[in-house]
Order: C-alpha cells, then sequence, then structure tokens
C-alpha cells in the first residue's frame, strides 16, 4: 500500500458546516436524506489528497494482464479472466497466457449484469479455497462476475490490521455492507470485536461458511442480516459506538422489505449517522464506492462536512491494483476515510 507520485495536500479548514461497491448482496435504504439530519458544525478535519492505496501481487492473488476490457487474474489456484471496463489499454501478454485461464465469465459486461462462467479445460466447483491476510475463505463464481472478495481492500484491510493490533484497547469494528465476511474474518483475527451487517441471508450465510473454514469460530463476530440503514439507525438511538466503521455501499439496491438504496440520495444521510456513532476514541471511518461516474472529490468533500469538529484527517483518492506483466495501474474504486492519527 503506497501513496501515489503526486504531493499530497494536508491542511485544516478553519470555518465551520455539516454533515459503504455494485455489491452483489443488495442493501439498505430508508427514506432518509441529508435534510433530515441538522447540520454540523466546526473546523473540517486536515486533508491529504489525492491518496492512492495499491494492491501489488500477494499470496492467493495477483492481476496478471489486463487490457481490451478484460483483465486476467489469479485466485488462489485458478486464472480468472473477467470483463474490465477501465482496461483501455492493449494487453501486454499474448493470446496464448489468457487463453490459458480456467475460468471466463461470459454474458453480460455490465458492472450489475448476469452472465455465466465458462471453464475451457476443466469444470470447476461452485467454490475453492482461498487465502488472504492470512485468513482462509472461500471464492465462489457468482452468476454476476464476482468471486467474493474484493482484493483491492486489502490496502485497507492491512491498514486496519496494523491500527487494532497496535492499539492498547480491544477495538470494536462495524462492517457495513459487509458481503463475505472476509474484511470481518481478517479484524476479528486481529484482535477486535466485530459486528457484521449485510441484507443477504445467502451473503451471512457465506460468511459464516467462511468463518468456519478460517478457524475463527471462537472470535467475537455478530453476523447480522439487516437492512444498514435501520441498523444505524437503531444503534444511534440506543447509544452504541464503534470504533472503527467500514462501509461499502452500492449504487443502488434493495433491502429485505424492500427498503430502495440510491447512492446519491442516502449516502450524506447514512455517512451522518456512522458518524454519530463513533465512538469518543473513534479511530476511523472508512467509504469505498464503486461503479459511480464521480471524482473522489465528491466524496471527499462530504466527508470532510460530515467530520466537522472531530478532528484527525480526511483522506480520498482511489484503489488501484498493480499488473504483473506490465506494471500498469488499474483503478478500481473510489475511497475516502476519516482518521483519527
Amino acid at each position: 500500500m503506497r501513496a501515489g507520485n503526486r504531493e499530497p495536500v494536508r491542511r485544516a479548514e478553519k470555518t465551520p458546516r455539516k454533515n459503504a461497491g455494485q455489491h452483489p448482496s443488495p442493501a439498505n435504504a430508508q427514506s432518509l436524506s441529508a435534510p433530515d439530519r441538522p447540520p454540523r458544525s466546526g473546523e473540517r478535519p486536515a486533508e491529504n489528497i489525492p491518496v492512492i492505496l495499491e494492491t501489488a501481487a500477494a499470496e492467493g492473488f495477483r492481476l496478471i494482464d489486463s487490457g481490451n476490457g478484460e483483465k486476467l487474474e489469479r485466485y488462489g489456484p485458478y486464472r480468472i479472466v473477467r470483463p474490465e471496463a477501465q482496461a483501455l489499454w492493449p494487453r501486454a501478454l499474448g493470446d496464448a497466457d489468457w487463453s490459458d485461464a480456467d475460468a471466463i465469465f461470459t454474458g453480460d459486461t455490465d458492472e450489475d449484469g448476469l452472465g455465466r462462467w465458462k471453464f475451457p479445460a476443466t469444470p470447476l466447483g461452485e467454490t475453492w479455497p482461498m487465502r488472504l491476510l492470512d485468513v482462509d475463505f472461500y471464492g465462489r463464481f457468482t452468476s454476476f462476475r464476482h468471486v467474493g472478495v474484493f482484493p483491492e481492500q486489502m490496502a485497507h484491510w492491512r491498514w486496519m490490521q496494523d491500527r487494532i493490533r497496535s492499539s492498547d484497547r480491544t477495538l470494536n469494528v462495524l462492517n457495513l455492507f459487509g458481503y463475505t465476511g472476509v474484511a470481518s474474518l481478517i479484524a476479528a483475527a486481529g484482535g477486535a470485536e466485530v459486528t457484521h451487517v449485510d441484507a443477504s441471508k445467502k451473503a451471512i450465510g457465506w460468511a459464516r461458511e467462511n468463518q468456519a473454514l478460517a478457524g475463527l469460530e471462537d472470535k467475537p463476530i455478530r453476523w447480522i442480516c439487516d437492512d444498514a440503514m435501520k441498523f444505524i439507525a437503531r444503534e444511534e438511538r440506543r447509544g452504541n459506538s464503534y470504533d472503527i466503521i467500514l462501509t461499502d455501499p452500492p449504487k443502488f439496491g434493495r433491502g429485505p422489505n424492500g427498503e430502495v438504496w440510491q447512492l446519491f440520495d442516502h449516502l450524506p444521510a447514512m455517512l451522518d449517522i456512522c458518524r454519530s456513532i463513533l465512538s469518543p476514541q473513534a479511530v476511523a471511518l472508512v467509504l469505498t464506492v464503486y461503479s459511480i461516474r464521480a471524482s473522489f472529490y465528491s466524496i471527499h468533500e462530504l466527508m470532510r462536512e460530515t467530520m466537522r469538529g472531530a478532528g484527525g484527517l480526511v483522506e480520498s483518492g482511489e484503489l488501484i491494483l498493480r499488473e504483473q506483466s506490465a506494471g500498469r495501474a488499474l483503478s478500481t474504486s473510489l475511497f475516502s476515510r476519516w482518521v483519527n492519527p
């Protein structure tokens, strides 16, 4: 994980004011928008921009090559080809390397589109064991082209692991839109108490399977199948708080009771509630956003307004994967995180 070549900007603003993917698990919502929340006051936190968090090759994952609207990756033992709209350049490797893939996703190339997997050599099962950051879990071939983990988020996970392990107390982590639970397991393995929230029963079941495979059944993880907005609103009313909040909301989703989530409509209120349930000794609020046509500046400024009066630092930018073949950077998502140094 490292910052990009551009020189970061650090400054604190001295005037007052206010205010977690396209993941396959349907997300959440409630008809709650920013105007329903009172404005925040105080100075905006210092900022560090732009920050590029890079995930290079690691045990269990590598981006082998990319180009022509596709990417060739290794997940555990398998070489996998999937659509990638950001890969505008030509491939660095030849057809022989690409045709040697174990699995190829075919069908709708849109991020939310459905399709199917083709196995050129040998038919493969739906799941296979993987390991990242010393935690075991299952990869899975899904109809929406994902495989159960977003490896670029290892940049966040390593950072979180370091903060958990270096703390002189047990940190309480909330993982909203938690999907298959890899981040929750990594936090728990590091010594945190974790609350994992996702609106999909299927995703919660998968996360529990991952917990068993990782041998972490004895770790303090609460698995909660619920609408994220409703859950955090209840936590605010109850006065519960967390030291680290991870949130990775989709662009659009539906909760278990038909709640509609629209990222641009509901994100400001969601972040503001997350701000309210941060503990007095909070460490971080981390937001990652996929599949939106926006600059990282939009979520950066929103995060700074949300955290007015909290001190600390807001750093924002992009998560990237570095390919093995030609060393090119593949941008995957935008992020913004408030941290209390």
